[in-house]
Order: C-alpha cells, then structure tokens, then sequence
C-alpha cells in the first residue's frame, strides 16, 4: 500500500483544437505535433507496467526529439518520469527531468501551470535521488538544485523545499555545520507545493537531529511540529519509527518499545517502508532484544535483495550486522537462518556469525561506493560506528497487546518472508484497545464498522473510511472497498478496482478478459464499467453473514479479499 513515496498524480495528453476559442499559447504547439507519435504515446501508456513500457516510452522521446516534435518528447519524458517514479528508480529521473526542463525554459507555452508545478515536484524528487544512490553525479544534482532555487525564489512559498534540499545534501555529505545552516531556514516552516507532505517534514527533520546527538530536540520536534499527521497515510508510524533510536537514547526505553511495536506492524509487509527497517533493527540491538532482532532479520533478509535504493540497503545491511554481532556476543552465533534463492543465487543456510559478515561486506561495500562519489569517508565512518555500537540499556518488556512475537521468532528456523502473514502478534486474539478485543475468535458476533477496520488495523493495512462508512485502502495495483450491504448491514460487500484503465475502444477486449476471469475463477465477480473514454475494470465478492462472523474468519475473509482483489488487478495490469 502506502509508503513514504508520495503519489505523483497523472498528467494526460489535454490538447485542445487550435481554433476554438478557448485554445491558448500551448494548443497552438500541437499543429506541429507528428500524428503518428502522438498515437504510438497513446499505445506507450496503455502498454502494461514493466521494461517494455520503460524502453516504448523511452524510444518514443528520442524519436520525438529527432523529428523537432517538442511536445510529443515533453509528454513521452512526462510519461517516464511517472513510470520510473511506480517502479522505485528516482535515480533514473534526472536525464528526463532535466531534458522536460530545457524544453519548458525554451518553448514555457509547452506546459500548462499544473504542469509547471508537477515539472517542479519532479526535479525535487531528482534532487533526491542523490540521497538514495551514488548511480547519480553530484553536479548534476547541484545544477538541478540550483535551477530550482533559481525558480521558486528566495521568498516563494518553495523557498522551505529548498532549504530542506541544501540541509539533507550536506548532512549526506558529512557537511554538518553547512546542514546545520540550511537546518535553521527549514526548521519551524511548511512544505511548498513541491515539498511534499507536510505530515512528514517532523519526521525528518527529527531524523536530521538524532543523526547529530540531539535526541530531546528530535522529539521535541516530533511532539510539537504543527499537525497534518491526520492526512498523512505514512502517520502515525513514520512519526513513531523516527523517535525510536532517539526516545532509547534519552532514558525512554517504554516509549521506544511501544513506538516499534506498533510502527513495525505495518513496516513489517510495506515495500516502500523497508528504508525503516534499519531503525527497527538497531532498537532491538540497543535496546537488549537480540531474539526479536534476529527474527526480524530473517523475516526481512529477502527484501535485500530487492531494496527501494541503495541507502536503505546500506543501512538494513549495517544494522542487520550489528544484530549479528551482538548476538554473536551473546552465545547466539550458532543459530540457522535460511537465506532463499534469488536470481542465480542458490537457496543456503548461514549461522548468525556468517550472516553477520556477508552483511557487513554488503554494507561496506555500498558506502564505499557513496563516499568515492562524494568525495569523503563519512558513510563509511557512519557505517562503522553503528557496528561499533552496544546495548544502551537492559531490555523493558514490549507491550503485550501487539507483540507476543511467535510468529517472527518462526521465521529465525524456516526464513519466512511472506509479506501477506499475519502481524507478528499472531496469537488469535484482538489487539488491546480496538473494536472486538476481549472477544474470542471465534465467538460470534453482528458485522460492524469497527470489526470491519480493526481486522485491517490488526494486519497493519493502512485505510481511510469515507463519511457512507466504506473503508477504501490500496493494495499493489487494486484500490479495494469494503463495507457493510443488506437491510441490517449484514452483508460483507468487497470491490476490488483495478487502477489500470483500458480505453474504451477495446471494449469487446474487456468484456472477453471479464468472462474469462469468471469462467476460471470464483472470486472475485469481474466487469467492466464503462467511464466513457475509459473502461474501469473491477470485481466484487459479497459474502452474507446474517448469523454473525467470528474475527477470525472475518480476518480469512478479508485476507482472501485482498489476495484475490490483487490477482485480478494484476492480470488488468498484465494485459497487452
């Protein structure tokens, strides 16, 4: 579902017929436009999510370039832009982004003013990418800055965006009295248009603080920034996973417990959320909870071969080593644990002392390959001093409503790694403060709203409800809707909408996927609504429950909504 990377909107083709009266500056481009590109674009985004679309839309931009049609090349690079973003490669975006901006400084009628501002969001993102990858030049990055700088002003409401950009380059760099400057035009403002979600600002500029030993000041940060953590969807576990290292070094080892608790819950089964796995990691190591930290990293381990960017590598890898080393210490380097196949590499079984040095050959590595880039040493010291580090304090019990931690401890024998588990407090009962705790399993009882979202609470989902009572969340390339039909609300009612959607003239393309999903498939119900333009393919599943539901086969049938919601939007995704 969600994760700390910002949704990027869309922008389509809006070209409107150089003779009307409404058409401006930017539609008389379009009689310029080469027809035959601006139809292979169409085909390029309908085309599934994956390499081909990647080198379609690529090939599109520099053949749109070499026949002078300007407008095709912005909208193609547009399009990449937005697909590199999906896929988790920002390093990618800097080439793009840089070509979408020479352009618009020549031809500004080329983009309408959302353009402009999206165009503006993106070359942060490319600024960004230094952070996560050394694959991205320093001068590039600082020319990009600068031209950002250039644009929003001194005074413009990006002005806070940029400060925050020159503040996190220079910490990076291991420039901490020029960080620290930036820090001071940052600290206390709100994000711009291009500076992302305000909600999460506190969480990093608190990780800026821990980062330079001010652990009071990184939670008074959390504590007293200005809220918008409500419209935040990464909150409040982003807000709680920064605090963590901080809270332990500041003699709170209860509120750091309690913050890992419930943050790791969620982070446990989000991509986009594996950046904060080192924290968690290093508060099992410091905090004296070497056997949880040892689960953790076997649960966790397959996603380093998969990681959002090179820094969250670096860190999981340094972090998982430290667990390693202390429970080497501890009489613990004996234990087994399974490391699956991937690629070409064959499925093995590592103790904790071999693992624990495959990590911090994987963690120098990366920082070495930081710091030639940037000139300096200082991820590798960084590096180094967290495997340097030791346990700040004796082990406080973690609380017990979320944390009985069978299930993760399960995974330190068998390298478990399925993201779709249930939550490591796995012990059949309801958490402790939500709706149906105290409840049996399987006791009876009416469906509610409450059941509803505290099964979805219980796995961690993250969801909104709107004000008819649906609860609507995203998983993968499904948004999913659940809520409550029939006279007395007794029908669990599930739909699953694909977020691909075909164009309306492969209609008869549509109805034929649909009738075979229904043929082959019980669940879910699969059409297609037609939108006009654009066909939206979905399905439903409604199961009746007039006799009462026990949380625990709500929770297998929620979890089977979901599994099948997402098979189905992944084979709308897939088809060409």
């Amino acid at each position: 579902m969600t994760g700390r990377e910002e949704s990027t909107g869309s922008r389509t083709d809006r070209a409107v017929d150089p003779g009307t009266p409404q058409a401006g500056p930017r539609d008389r481009v379009a009689d310029r436009r080469v027809p035959a590109l601006v139809a292979a674009l169409a085909d390029a985004r309908d085309l599934p999510d994956g390499p081909g679309r990647l080198v379609a839309l690529e090939r599109l931009a520099e053949r749109a370039d070499a026949a002078g049609d300007v407008r095709s090349g912005v909208d193609a690079r547009f399009a990449l832009i937005e697909a590199y973003l999906l896929h988790g490669e920002r390093w990618r975006l800097v080439e793009p982004v840089r070509r979408c901006r020479a352009a618009a400084d020549h031809r500004p009628e080329l983009l309408t003013d959302a353009d402009a501002g999206l165009l503006l969001r993106y070359q942060r993102y490319a600024v960004e990418a230094l952070l996560g990858t050394p694959r991205v030049g320093l001068d590039q990055t600082r020319s990009l800055l600068d031209g950002l700088a250039h644009r929003v002003g001194a005074d413009g409401p990006d002005a806070p965006t940029v400060a925050e950009l020159r503040t996190r380059i220079a910490d990076h760099l291991g420039d901490e009295p020029t960080a620290r400057h930036w820090y001071g035009r940052w600290a206390g403002t709100r994000p711009g248009p291009a500076g992302g979600c305000p909600g999460c600002a506190p969480a990093r500029r608190a990780e800026l603080l821990a980062g330079w030993g001010e652990w009071r000041a990184a939670l008074t940060e959390l504590r007293e920034s200005p809220g918008d953590l409500e419209a935040c969807t990464d909150q409040p576990e982003r807000a709680l996973v920064a605090g963590l290292l901080p809270a332990l070094r500041a003699g709170e080892p209860e509120r750091a417990a309690a913050a890992h608790v419930r943050s790791y819950r969620r982070h446990r089964r989000e991509r986009a959320a594996f950046p904060h796995l080192a924290a968690h990691l290093r508060f099992c190591a410091l905090g004296g909870h070497l056997e949880r930290g040892l689960a953790i990293l076997a649960e966790q381990l397959p996603r380093l071969d998969r990681p959002t960017d090179d820094l969250a590598a670096m860190e999981f890898a340094a972090a998982g080593a430290l667990v390693c080393g202390l429970a080497v210490e501890a009489g613990l380097g004996g234990r087994p644990v399974q490391r699956p196949a991937y690629g070409g590499r064959a499925a093995t079984e590592l103790d904790v002392a071999m693992l624990g040095a495959l990590l911090v050959g994987v963690a120098s590595e990366l920082a070495g390959s930081f710091d030639a880039r940037n000139g300096t040493g200082h991820h590798s010291g960084r590096m180094a001093a967290w495997l340097a580090e030791r346990p700040l304090t004796a082990p406080v019990p973690l609380p017990t409503d979320a944390t009985d931690a069978e299930h993760v401890d399960d995974a330190i024998d068998d390298g478990r790694s399925d993201e779709s588990d249930t939550d490591p407090g796995g012990d059949g009962r309801a958490d402790a403060g939500q709706p149906g705790a105290g409840l049996g399993d399987q006791e009876l009882v009416a469906l509610t709203l409450d059941l509803i979202t505290s099964v979805l609470d219980r796995r961690g989902d993250q969801y909104l409800v709107d004000e008819g009572g649906t609860v609507v969340g995203r998983w993968g390339d499904a948004v999913i809707q659940f809520r409550q039909a029939g006279e007395r609300g007794e029908v669990l009612h599930t739909r699953a909408m694909a977020v691909r959607r075909l164009p309306a003239t492969r209609r008869a393309e549509a109805y034929a996927f649909c009738n075979a999903w229904n043929h082959d498939r019980l669940l879910p119900k699969a059409y297609a609504h037609d939108l006009g333009e654009e066909l939206m393919l979905a399905g439903d599943v409604a199961t009746d429950l007039a006799h009462g539901v026990a949380p625990a086969q709500l929770l297998v049938l929620v979890e089977a909504a979901i599994a099948t919601g997402v098979a189905y939007a992944e084979a709308v995704a897939a088809l060409r």
